[in-house]
């Protein structure tokens, strides 16, 4: 059996979300459908802010928009006094559109355009610069339209922590930051740049890390840098560690907001000592914010019995990438059947023209039919964020629950949507 967190339930056999059926959201809103718990989200950024709350230097949480950009969501976290980590022009546009605060919009990215880095520069917004090609643009543009232009460099740390590969974003490999060692001469360079200001050190070492000795290298080796930045005449404003803290997918347990600060809060205080500055610790949690307050829903269209006993539901990786691309695992439940014995073994699949199209291999289940539906947990980040219309499949509803109340916050595509910016040239 499935264990079930706080807001999802069990009721007469039925998934519930907070005080609403599953069953009676597929009815309503179609299916596949995403479905989000409010107050789960809630209660993760709540779980943030107490674990800090005692720190005794200023800490702000940079909510990171590529986890999960519905507005809904962005507006709900920037009331709860969330600044935003984006990673491209579109998001910084959310970023805006939601109304985080621009000193706290920081502008990540590895290879940013000439078109994002004006944009930024007019939305006064900090960036994480990741070249030295980045800080001539920057600072090109910056005195074309006479803007100064808060930055950090973003230092690879040369950490390798226990997570995927493709989300591994420290290793000395990485195509991110510049390494640590050598990012000295990049901030000497910054500070002869006409219309930038020096302000911060930026740091993300990968998602999904379920250990906390990784972040603490890491901050360790921000503040080596620190040191060596300051010797520049640099007052430090902001010390970013990034984001990554992992989820538990699996049920196997995963470290907590908790346990998070109370291994940074010590070493920051410590470690602080040492500066002339007083700075704030930037953290941008993304996936333990928002992962685990979503489901997706999908519908069974067919059972049946061949290599394996295959379920395929109307939701592929067109809507939920992560297990095809990363071999992720999501837990499933049948939301209609919850109360019933698991007897038989299924490998969930989607109706992509892909082999890959699996979403849940070997579950042990109650027995499956055509029109049940399946719940696929912990889809809150890089769920709809990764989708694609693949197969000229329309991207479906998200939903938000608030105790018994639902709000449809991003409605099914329609078929247009699919067409909707291509052109036909004439005489074709």
């Amino acid at each position: 059996m499935v264990h079930l967190q706080k807001y999802f339930q069990e009721k007469n056999g039925v998934l519930y979300i907070e005080d609403v059926s599953s069953l009676e959201l597929i009815k309503e809103f179609g299916s596949p459908l995403y479905v989000t718990s409010k107050k789960t989200l809630e209660l993760n950024v709540d779980s943030y802010v107490n674990a800090f709350s005692n720190a005794n230097f200023k800490v702000k949480f940079l909510y990171a928009v590529k986890a999960n950009n519905n507005l809904t969501i962005m507006k709900l976290l920037k009331n709860r006094g969330f600044g935003a980590d984006v990673f491209s022009d579109g998001e910084l546009y959310l970023a805006l559109i939601a109304g985080f605060e621009r000193k706290y919009i920081l502008f990540n990215g590895n290879s940013k355009s000439e078109e994002e880095i004006r944009m930024g520069i007019e939305a006064k917004v900090p960036f994480s610069v990741d070249s030295l090609d980045e800080l001539k643009t920057i600072s090109s543009i910056a005195s074309e339209i006479g803007e100064e232009v808060k930055i950090a460099f973003r230092i690879n740390p040369d950490i390798k922590p226990e997570t995927h590969p493709k989300i591994a974003t420290g290793l000395k490999t990485s195509k991110f930051g510049i390494p640590w060692k050598e990012v000295i001469n990049a901030y000497k360079e910054a500070i002869k740049s006409p219309n930038i200001v020096v302000s911060g050190i930026h740091c993300h070492i990968g998602s999904q890390i379920i250990e906390i000795v990784p972040f603490v290298e890491a901050l360790n080796r921000v503040f080596d840098v620190a040191l060596e930045v300051e010797k520049l005449g640099v007052e430090l404003q902001f010390l970013d560690i990034g984001g990554g803290l992992g989820i538990d997918y699996e049920g196997k347990g995963a470290p907590t907001p908790d346990d998070f600060a109370n291994e940074l809060i010590p070493v920051f205080e410590e470690r602080s000592a040492e500066l002339n500055s007083n700075p704030e610790l930037w953290i941008e949690p993304g996936r333990s914010i928002v992962g685990n307050t979503t489901i997706l829903l999908t519908k069974v269209n067919a059972v049946k019995k061949a290599y394996r006993n295959f379920v395929a539901v109307d939701a592929g990786f067109n809507l939920l990438l992560r297990p095809a691309m990363y071999g992720a695992y999501h837990r499933v439940v049948v939301a209609n059947k919850m109360n019933e014995e698991a007897k038989e073994v299924y490998t969930i699949v989607g109706p992509i023209c892909e082999s890959g199209d699996i979403l849940a291999e070997d579950r042990l289940l109650p027995k499956v039919e055509k029109g049940d539906i399946i719940a696929i947990f912990d889809t809150g980040a890089y769920g709809f964020s990764m989708s694609s219309q693949y197969n000229g499949r329309r991207r479906c509803a998200e939903v938000l629950v608030d105790g018994g109340r639902t709000y449809l916050i991003r409605e099914r595509e329609s078929y247009s949507d699919i067409v909707g910016k291509q052109i036909i040239p004439p005489n074709f």
